[in-house]
């Protein structure tokens, strides 16, 4: 029950992102004007506005100038909704994992909120190649306080100390890659691959390792794709953070078995 709870949770979550990531790139405010049609501009109203539902009910068309309204809307809802129950299924209080029952209550924000953050930054780069600071910069405040609080609760101030080595860790592998490839990796991905560092740090180092090497390994692979089906070049100008961000969550869902099985393939387990 709570992980549907939380789904129905992420429904709503969904569609504030829809506005996050349509209005943080041109620099609007997130609070006023109310959302309007982008065709008639007339303002939407509350029972056209829920979740999904609204999109269905009005066959994707406003109901005052009939102009279509995009897949993308009720997709973005959808998708937060699952993810958020993935989310906590993972890290819900009780189930196995790294973190107990009580500490999780607190982790559980912290990893929705990474949740939320990775949903508008992969769409906001993939429609802008940004990742505005604005998004990006406040999520160091929010995991370090929230993850840091999760340590103190459960007396265990190891994980936060990683998570905060982590995120060094990886900003400066990602600095180092934008100095020395000037044009190849934008300064976005370098902040953004500190609170990447920081709540797979956090974690542990096989999921910092894994969802480290999952992101050049999905980028490597979409952008062969891409060459190959002749839709770009080698000078060719492809976002990373949704790559970084893809990459992070195999380390969080799945870093700490393939490190494990990684490590006994060597023997060192």
């Amino acid at each position: 029950m709570p992980v549907i709870l939380v789904g129905a949770f992420g429904l709503l979550i969904g569609s504030f992102l829809n506005v996050v990531i349509f209005r943080v790139p041109a620099g609007r405010s997130l609070i006023a004007p109310a959302s309007a049609c982008g065709s008639c501009g007339t303002p939407i109203r509350p029972w056209d506005n829920v979740p999904v539902l609204s999109w269905i009910f009005l066959r994707a068309r406003c109901r005052d100038c009939g102009a279509s309204i995009s897949l993308r809307y009720p997709l973005v809802e959808l998708g937060t909704a699952l993810f958020f129950a993935t989310v906590a299924f993972r890290f819900g209080p009780g189930l196995v994992g790294p973190v107990g029952p009580i500490n999780a209550l607190i982790i559980l924000p912290a990893f929705l909120y990474f949740a939320s953050i990775s949903v508008a930054l992969a769409l906001i780069d993939l429609d802008t190649h940004r990742l505005p600071n604005s998004l990006v910069l406040p999520s160091y405040v929010v995991g370090l306080v929230l993850l840091g609080a999760a340590g103190g609760i459960g007396n265990d101030l190891g994980p936060i100390l990683r998570g905060a080595l982590g995120l060094c860790i990886l900003w400066a592998v990602y600095l180092v890659l934008a100095l020395a490839v000037p044009g190849g990796m934008g300064f976005g991905d370098v902040k953004l691959a500190g609170v990447i560092g920081l709540f797979l740090g956090y974690l542990g180092w096989g999921e910092l390792a894994v969802g480290a090497f999952a992101a050049f390994l999905l980028g490597g692979i979409f952008a062969l794709g891409l060459v190959a089906a002749k839709r770009a070049n080698r000078k060719s100008a492809i976002p990373f953070g949704p790559w970084m961000l893809a990459g992070a969550w195999v380390g969080v869902f799945f870093g700490a078995t393939v490190w494990d099985g990684y490590l006994n393939l060597l023997g060192m387990a």
